[in-house]
């Protein structure tokens, strides 16, 4: 009877132990496991992701070598006029292939004929053909008495507005809608900045920017063609240029109360602030330079948390039109990246005085937010103010306060354009009734 309460025991015992064993070998290895669609995910797993189409990411995609010239504003040290010496401005065209063999034409006529047909009828007898890289059906008509094959291409070419290139080894006439083009850009970064913005406010893009060399490439067709040798034509003739430094805030308001801007007059005084101008959504304030950045944040800063979200500047031929997309320079990405502050300006006599008349356009990609006219005197500022966050909220609900706002500070400048000799030898004042007067020669 004790034999068998022992082995019993025994029993009971290494079983117990073979439990125990079991137990250790059946115990997790980690300390956390997390089961996520049937994957067990621990510490010591690779993580895995789904699969992302081809797509530029957003990093690569924003890059860009002319943001630190775009989106940096040096305040402190900020010119209302600037004089900048004159430069040509070139735009040639490239792949034009090689020169045509020098032969004459005389008395041609065609009717009624695409810039093919034309071309083929001249050129017939000889060892050049003519090639369509894409079809041309445009109908030319014409006549030639006398003059080189190259004016006569050259001129066919104009009337299908279609541009050619000849291959001379193969013997080979080519036609096309579209060409590349290069434009020679002056040294001064102003100019370049005009053109590549008013080029912008073409809805060109896609240009080729060579900051070394100061040239800049893009590809189009004959409207293309037309509307940058304007602007080229545009900005040789212009006296001035109009620019522009902006800051963008958002403005959180501490209390369960909007921004009280009519604390502005108190605070600055009456002669500070010139012109109120409504919008469709917001008001534009037209303030004098006692109200700048730093003033206006210390203002702000009584009433409501202040973030800058967007900072730079873009510059315009006078009369042209460009805009200044907040996301291209902001911090970081928030709901008002999607806004573009468009603006169309000319500088010159205004009902007899010398006034910058400007139009400025907030847009987002629903359409247009609201718009401002704009007349001001150099060294004047705007303030846009009253344009609700809640404008680029897309979703039904949101934890941003109603009374938050943007407002938007613009500080319009003037650069003279003047011959190179005179920039030389000007020590051009930048205040006072003496820049009234640079200003007016």
């Amino acid at each position: 009877m004790i034999f068998k309460k022992m082995f019993a025991l025994i029993a009971l015992g290494f079983l117990a132990s073979c439990a125990n064993q079991n137990q250790q070998t059946q115990q997790p290895q980690y300390d956390t496991i997390n089961v996520v669609e049937n994957f067990v995910i621990d510490e010591n797993s690779v993580p895995i992701f789904p699969k992302k189409a081809a797509l530029t990411t957003d990093t690569a995609r924003r890059f860009s070598i002319d943001l630190p010239k775009r989106c940096e504003v040096n305040w402190d040290n900020q010119t209302v006029i600037s004089v900048v010496p004159e430069e040509k401005i070139e735009i040639v065209r490239l792949g034009v292939g090689d020169d045509l063999p020098e032969l004459n034409v005389s008395d041609y006529d065609f009717k009624q004929l695409t810039v093919k047909q034309a071309l083929d009828k001249l050129l017939d007898g000889t060892d050049i053909s003519v090639v369509e890289d894409e079809e041309v059906i445009e109908k030319i008509s014409g006549s030639i008495s006398s003059g080189s094959l190259s004016d006569a291409v050259e001129l066919m070419a104009k009337m299908g507005r279609v541009y050619y290139s000849y291959d001379a080894v193969a013997g080979e006439i080519h036609l096309n809608h579209r060409a590349k083009w290069m434009v020679k850009m002056p040294k001064d970064e102003n100019i370049v900045m005009a053109l590549l913005d008013a080029m912008h406010g073409a809805d060109m893009r896609n240009l080729l920017v060579d900051w070394q060399d100061k040239t800049v490439v893009f590809e189009g067709n004959y409207q293309t063609e037309r509307e940058v040798a304007k602007i080229i034509s545009d900005i040789a003739s212009k006296k001035y240029m109009l620019a522009w430094d902006i800051d963008v805030y958002r403005v959180y308001p501490r209390t369960d109360n909007p921004i009280i801007w009519m604390n502005l007059l108190p605070a600055f005084g009456d002669n500070n602030i010139k012109m109120s101008i409504p919008g469709i959504v917001g008001r534009a304030l037209v303030v004098s330079p006692e109200i700048n950045t730093k003033t206006l944040q210390e203002f702000l800063s009584q009433q409501a948390n202040v973030v800058l979200i967007s900072q730079g500047r873009f510059v315009i031929p006078n009369g042209w039109q460009s805009r200044f997309d907040i996301g291209q320079c902001s911090k970081e990405d928030r709901l008002e990246t999607d806004l573009i502050i468009g603006a169309t300006g000319k500088y010159g006599d205004f009902g007899g005085r010398d006034k910058i008349d400007a139009k400025i356009v907030l847009r987002t990609s629903n359409g247009e937010l609201s718009s401002f006219n704009i007349p001001s005197s150099i060294g004047d500022n705007y303030i846009i103010i009253g344009i609700p966050t809640h404008s680029f909220v897309t979703t039904p609900e949101t934890l941003i306060s109603p009374f938050a706002e943007l407002v938007v500070f613009m500080s319009p400048r003037i650069i003279s354009i003047v011959d190179a000799e005179k920039s030389s030898n000007s020590q051009v004042p930048l205040a006072g009734d003496a820049l009234r007067d640079f200003l007016r020669e």
